[in-house]
């Protein structure tokens, strides 16, 4: 409210009636008293000294496990969470280590949740960042980020499921998904004829404070046979199906028509026969969401692999054609009308083992990122000219990998004059080629980050790259010492000033390089 205050304030006493006017004057620091001034300022000053000529990205820290390596807003958890290491200090640094778990409490998926603004919570505790983890014993817990304290714990489990294992956000530090794997029967119960019609359960959860919203069945009755898995994110239930097919429905309507009753965490109740405390071990959560009949269907598409993606301005779809032959082909389409949007259909016809990709871009501006081994195509959605209510593909930029040492002669003529002729081409994701591998978004300094990757016999060399989000400008370049396998699965975070690599090898070892960045000076 005060902040709020201060805008209407600042608003009457500039004389500035328009809104776009007044974010335009915002944003160039007019209103110094602006809580999001300074931080601004200081995000691009910070963007500034980065992409100097003289700054550099020092590798400051190595480390190797035998246990997976995660890394969350400036924390690398290893050992199953229970190492956490800083990353923001000038050398990595141990914030807590807890004694070696037993297997029945390996964590199996985790959420980081922070404090949202502006928020009164119960607890002080609350203020600070927090680590929701799913343990393999069906128990979520809220650990403290700063010491690993459990700070509380709700038994997930009771007679209905004994499977969860992903945490997801409906809502992104709002509303949590904890979602079972699939249930299935063991070969002696389906060969004697048990039918399974349960396929998924799905808890419901508002955070901070922790408290339960839902459970709900996943049922075949309801939602067919062919049912391979389901999702939800902002509000839609995504069903998915073996034939490709995509449905949407309505979750909040879902949750709103289909509950029994409502529960609060540490509730005593009798619920189905059965005396129990919501949360609490053994009985768990009830089931309290039970859908009866089919949802309203919001939207369906057929897709290969249940490809999809909606964004774009005004609200657009990505998918494949439902053909294995259509594989790297992506409609863009109109979520109002189906209509194929003018230019809508992508197709770099790339000849390489690794598919290209295509997603709506993180920073919310609509367009559509496209990345093929050696060209990314950043798209954009327009108007067709005197028809407004039809949409057009254009190129908004493009960056390309560094190929100009590439020789790809099917001919050659050797020193004794001989022609030989090649019986294969190159892939275009060949290793000895510069290959594009991965392309993230930094939305604090508003970059665009990429890496790529040649291989030279058995050492391979990346290098990440920051552009120019708006128009693609390459603005700096960063080399990764350690040598890169393209058979290996890799992980890059670029947050801020800091770059870190973790790459996983065969035989489930993992490792982890950090690198910080370092202002040289002019005489160095």
């Amino acid at each position: 409210q005060a902040a709020a205050g201060g805008g209407r304030a600042a608003l009457r006493a500039c004389g500035v009636h328009n809104v776009c006017r007044l974010l335009s004057r915002r944003a160039h620091g007019f209103y110094a008293r602006d809580a999001g001034v300074a931080h601004r300022k200081n995000l691009g000053l910070l963007r500034k000294i980065m992409c100097q000529e003289s700054t550099k990205f020092k590798n400051v820290w190595t480390t190797h496990s035998a246990s997976p390596i995660a890394y969350e807003r400036g924390r690398i958890y290893m050992d199953n969470y229970q190492c956490c290491i800083t990353s923001i200090a000038q050398q990595p640094r141990l914030i807590y280590q807890k004694s070696k778990c037993a297997k029945s409490e390996k964590i199996e998926d985790a959420l980081l949740l922070e404090c949202p603004l502006g928020e009164l919570l119960p607890s002080p505790s609350d203020y600070k960042a927090s680590l929701i983890v799913l343990t393999v014993q069906n128990w979520l817990l809220r650990l403290s980020a700063d010491s690993g304290e459990v700070l509380e714990k709700v038994y997930l489990a009771g007679s209905c499921c004994k499977f969860f294992r992903y945490l997801s956000w409906d809502t992104p530090q709002e509303v949590m998904i904890v979602k079972s794997a699939q249930n299935k029967l063991p070969a002696a119960a389906r060969q004697a004829g048990i039918q399974q019609t349960v396929l998924f359960y799905l808890a419901v959860f508002q955070v901070l404070p922790l408290s339960f919203i839902g459970m709900l069945e996943i049922n075949k009755k309801i939602f067919g046979n062919s049912v391979t898995d389901v999702a939800v994110s902002n509000g839609i239930l995504i069903v998915m199906y073996s034939m490709g097919l995509v449905r949407l429905y309505n979750f909040k309507a879902i949750l709103e028509q289909f509950m029994e009753q409502s529960f609060e965490l540490g509730q005593e109740f009798n619920w189905n026969g059965q005396v129990g405390v919501v949360g609490k071990y053994p009985f768990g959560l009830p089931c309290n969401i039970k859908i009866t009949d089919t949802p309203p269907l919001l939207f369906e598409a057929s897709s290969l692999e249940n490809a999809f993606q909606i964004g774009g301005y005004p609200w657009h779809y990505i998918i494949t054609p439902n053909k294995k032959k259509h594989k790297g082909v992506f409609h863009i389409c109109s979520l109002k009308d189906n209509a194929l949007a003018k230019n809508g259909i992508q197709d770099m016809k790339c000849c390489s083992l690794e598919p290209d990709w295509i997603y709506f871009h993180p920073d919310m501006s609509g367009r559509i990122i496209h990345v093929g081994p050696n060209l990314i195509k950043v798209l954009k959605l327009k108007e067709v000219k005197n028809h407004a209510d039809q949409m057009e593909i254009a190129e908004d930029f493009t960056i390309v990998a560094n190929r100009e040492n590439c020789v790809n002669n099917s001919v050659t003529v050797t020193a004794s004059g001989r022609v030989v002729k090649k019986r294969f081409t190159l892939l275009d994701d060949d290793p000895e080629q510069e290959t594009f591998k991965i392309v993230d978004y930094e939305d604090e300094l508003d970059l665009l980050s990429t890496v790529a990757v040649t291989q030279i016999g058995a050492d391979g060399r990346a290098h990440l790259d920051f552009h120019c989000n708006e128009h693609g400008i390459l603005l700096k370049s960063i080399p990764l010492k350690e040598s890169w396998d393209v058979t290996y699965s890799h992980e890059v975070y670029f947050d801020k000033d800091l770059v870190l690599h973790i790459e996983q090898k065969p035989n489930r070892r993992f490792s982890c390089y950090v690198y910080q960045m370092v202002c040289a000076r002019d005489d160095d």
